[in-house]
């Protein structure tokens, strides 16, 4: 059976058979994502690539984020195809009062997501494309957080602590953004940048 849901660029190949988990590969070099995968007992080994997400034009946040999941995709599956293994590459991005919001370049870009972020509603939107020799996921899916007002001390502490870099909107849904979840819709993994329950039932 095969599911279109145009809308929101899901494109899913669904095979009935029950299979276990298998080894794949995860094309991709955040260590969140691997954490992810062990805890859920997905056996994996980790290849990032080198897509350059500045090459990317829209500023459309979901277009943005399918766009840099489907460029790291197709440099890692030129590179290592799925003969040996599946394929899983992901990309997220935040969005807030409808901007963009990548990684922070520095501090002061950093401190300016947190602000705009602080006691508003917050989406993180995930991608992710999975290809074995029998089926190809491609999914978006979306986590929408109302955040309380942020203690300034706090964000400062996590500012100097460096672990604002590397996560789209400087934000840490599962570290210094926790207290101060008021309300959330969707999976926790979607903000972590990989919707581990829609993904293992494909395995």
């Amino acid at each position: 059976m095969i599911i279109f849901l145009k809308s929101n660029y899901i494109q899913i190949e669904y095979n009935s058979n029950k299979k276990r988990y298998k080894l794949i590969r995860l094309g991709s070099n955040s260590p969140t994502r691997a954490i992810i995968l062990k805890n859920y007992g997905i056996d994996f080994i980790q290849n990032g690539g080198n897509f350059d997400e500045d090459s990317i034009k829209t500023i459309n946040p979901k277009s943005f984020c399918y766009e840099a999941t489907k460029g790291k995709f197709e440099e890692l599956y030129k590179k290592y195809g799925i003969v040996d293994m599946p394929l899983l590459v992901a990309d997220s991005v935040v969005t807030c009062e409808g901007k963009l919001l990548r990684k922070a370049k520095d501090l002061a870009d950093a401190k300016n997501m947190l602000e705009l972020q602080s006691g508003n509603k917050t989406s993180v939107i995930t991608c992710m494309i999975y290809k074995s020799k029998e089926k190809e996921i491609i999914d978006i899916s979306v986590t929408t957080y109302e955040f309380l007002p942020f203690d300034k001390k706090h964000m400062q502490e996590y500012l100097d602590s460096g672990e604002c870099f590397g996560k789209a909107g400087a934000i840490m849904v599962e570290g210094f953004c926790k207290p101060y979840i008021k309300n959330v819709i969707g999976f926790e993994s979607t903000a972590m940048g990989l919707c581990v329950e829609k993904l293992k039932f494909f395995l």
